[in-house]
């Protein structure tokens, strides 16, 4: 079951203020929080009749599909937009008091941030509604103008991946760039009694302290049959001019904790569709790295999931996966009994384990809206046996995991 707080948000209507997820690392499409334990994106009507006819077999490797929810605009007497979805339960607040309280509860985090010196990181999210809050007092000006040329400056950030290099940040800010696209996006055809709909998702990353997020485009073959024609070129070329050709496989977005200082490793799609087979491997040796040391206790339960998904997409015949993403995610503060200042990692045998043998990892499938199988309401061309462009993708995927601690 759903829960979460309600807000009144007037005309007898209630509703709950959607947050940017900030754990997104790919992707255009703005993914938003619904609660600690589910997320919502703009529905797909070919996305949910993946969930709804889901194969038993696949649901260990997707997020648990939890319905649907109606979401209207909301417009401030500034022009600020916030997303407002309809709520699964009766409790509610006051909007103007919930925003004044995220906002102050923003401010906390981001002057946390700014001036602990504790060894904790902290994700920082700015929300479009909360901007005014914010920017009345001094503090927050700055802090506005920080954030704002920072969006600023999005552009030249992904031009950086020409040369390869992650960005470091106490938060990832690709989920902020997505959400702020989504916000433009609407407020050009603003209706607040329009009402759209979204999904509601497992938000796989919630158990999660300080999750490290590996979002990998699979296969050789990016379109869907409803592409048009330009679309369709535009994406054979970003396979030919990247390693979903070589390898069918290519990186997305990443974050990586990085325990020496207490911050984010990240990389976005521009830097992923720049790296040669080579390039990625190394990208996935950095995936694997805190800062301090490689993390060769998760290559034996990454390989195992890999090789289980592997197991299940073979036997998915006339299913194509166009377009779609894999997940692999652990949690980024293992607590291991060497010193890790040593400079390297012991095996699992040295590391405090969640659970009886392995770090918490895991691996979900995403991104279902291009996906077509025999008996889909939305399948234009029907198949024959499984996605052998994914299979070659994971294929070499597993192939790569399993040299790291080799090689390394």
């Amino acid at each position: 079951m759903v829960v979460q707080r309600n807000l009144d948000i007037g005309e007898g209507r209630k509703g709950v203020l959607l947050e940017p997820f900030v754990h997104q690392v790919g992707g255009h499409m703005s993914m938003m929080k619904y609660d600690e334990h589910t997320v919502c994106k703009p529905l797909v009507s070919q996305e949910q009749w993946f969930y709804e006819t889901l194969p038993t077999a696949m649901r260990q490797f997707t997020p648990q599909y939890k319905g649907i929810i109606s979401v209207h605009l909301k417009k401030d007497s500034t022009g600020n937009l916030s997303l407002i979805a309809s709520p699964q339960t009766d409790n509610h607040s006051s909007l103007d008091n919930a925003s004044k309280e995220s906002s102050m509860t923003i401010w906390q985090k981001l002057t946390q941030v700014n001036s602990s010196s504790s060894s904790h990181t902290f994700v920082k999210w700015n929300h479009s509604p909360l901007t005014n809050t914010i920017k009345d007092s001094c503090q927050g000006k700055a802090l506005l103008q920080t954030d704002l040329q920072y969006h600023r400056d999005m552009s030249s950030l992904m031009e950086n991946a020409n040369e390869n290099q992650a960005e470091k940040n106490s938060y990832n800010p690709w989920g902020l760039h997505c959400h702020k696209q989504h916000l433009n996006r609407l407020s050009s055809k603003c209706n607040e009694h329009k009402l759209h709909q979204f999904l509601l998702l497992e938000n796989v990353v919630s158990k999660y302290k300080y999750p490290c997020i590996l979002d990998l485009k699979m296969g050789t073959r990016q379109h869907g049959d409803d592409a048009s024609e330009e679309k369709k070129a535009r994406q054979i070329k970003k396979c030919e001019q990247s390693t979903s050709a070589s390898l069918g496989v290519r990186i997305c977005g990443m974050q990586v904790y990085q325990a020496d200082t207490v911050q984010y490793l990240c990389n976005d799609k521009y830097y992923g569709r720049k790296l040669s087979p080579d390039g990625f491997k190394q990208a996935l040796c950095q995936f694997l790295h805190n800062g301090i040391c490689l993390r060769t206790d998760l290559v034996e339960p990454i390989e195992c999931q890999l090789k289980a998904l592997l197991s299940i997409i073979k036997k998915q015949s006339s299913y194509r996966f166009y377009s779609s993403s894999l997940l692999i995610i652990y949690e980024g503060l293992e607590k291991t009994i060497d010193n890790l200042t040593q400079g390297h990692c012991q095996n699992t045998s040295s590391t405090v384990l969640h659970g009886n043998s392995h770090p918490k990892v895991d691996v979900r499938m995403i991104d279902f809206a291009h996906t077509t199988y025999k008996g889909s309401k939305y399948n234009q061309t029907v198949y024959d046996g499984p996605d052998h462009g994914y299979i070659f993708g994971l294929e070499n995927l597993i192939k790569i995991i399993q040299n790291i601690s080799v090689d390394e």
